[in-house]
């Protein structure tokens, strides 16, 4: 297969993604909502009962808002990860994912192609969500919003490599809504997406400990320094090998002969 065949199966593949995306106007509608709740009533909540309107994350003070908006940009990508991962199941059961594997390209191609496919749709609601927070003053250095573009991409690869591996473990649509809550909410509490693991640390250690081998922390960072035009490499190079493990695991778990996807579902 040459070159050419290659992108234009993967622009196939990503033209897929953003129709039905397009298409699903709740599913942006909600990806919009959830942290803009968060942004605008937490944030209050937080100043009101702390009596506090600012923070000192690092060597600087900052508004909350400003603060815990790479976090709800990470809750963003890892929603739509998860969101991904539901398409994945529905595709199975409805057996388009059948048609999907059986074309000539390899496997792990494909998969590779409907994770980027998801990354830039995650890209579209962030930046959506960057252009309302900026409407409420909630603003970043200008070129924060140039600098973040790589390190969305490294985490939203990341988080969209873990809901593509645990769409090899997920049997049923029913059983989705139960393995996204125990994996989105500890993953996004047990962060630095809220507070500075420094912070955390002086309430418990072993909470200090969970958040730093959280791999969502490492994505939070990322987003956190390039917003200011800064390369946080330790917690990149992290969640870029995270995402890299991911996708290894969710590439085996695919496999027919091999994989989850076989013992749970039936080749496919």
């Amino acid at each position: 297969m040459s070159l050419s065949g290659y992108l234009r199966c993967l622009q196939g593949i990503i033209v897929r993604e953003m129709l039905r995306f397009l298409h699903q106007r709740e599913r942006f509608i909600a990806a919009l909502v959830r942290p803009l709740v968060w942004l605008l009533v937490f944030a209050a909540g937080f100043r009101a009962a702390l009596g506090v309107s600012i923070i000192p994350p690092y060597e600087t003070y900052i508004t909350y808002e400003v603060y815990i908006t790479p976090g709800l940009i990470g809750m963003i990508q890892l929603f739509n990860g998860m969101q991904s991962s539901l398409s994945m199941v529905y595709d199975r059961e409805m057996g388009s994912m059948r048609v999907l594997m059986t074309s000539p390209m390899p496997r792990w191609f494909l998969l590779t192609a409907k994770l980027l496919a998801g990354t830039v749709v995650s890209l579209v609601q962030v930046y959506a969500f960057l252009a309302i927070a900026y409407l409420f003053e909630i603003e970043m250095p200008p070129i924060g919003y140039i600098a973040v573009l790589p390190a969305l991409l490294v985490s939203g690869l990341m988080l969209g490599a873990l809901g593509l591996l645990l769409s090899t473990a997920i049997r049923q649509l029913e059983n989705f809504a139960g393995i996204m809550n125990f994996v989105i909410f500890p993953m996004f509490f047990l962060s630095s997406a809220l507070y500075p693991i420094w912070k955390i640390g002086e309430s418990s250690e072993l909470l200090r400990t969970i958040c730093e081998l959280n791999p969502f922390t490492y994505a939070v960072e990322t987003i956190r320094f390039a917003l200011y035009g800064q390369w946080e490499t330790t917690a990149m190079v992290i969640a870029l090998a995270t995402g890299l493990s991911f996708l290894v695991l969710a590439i085996y778990g695919y496999n027919p002969a091999r994989g989850m996807v076989r013992r749970s579902a039936g080749p496919q």
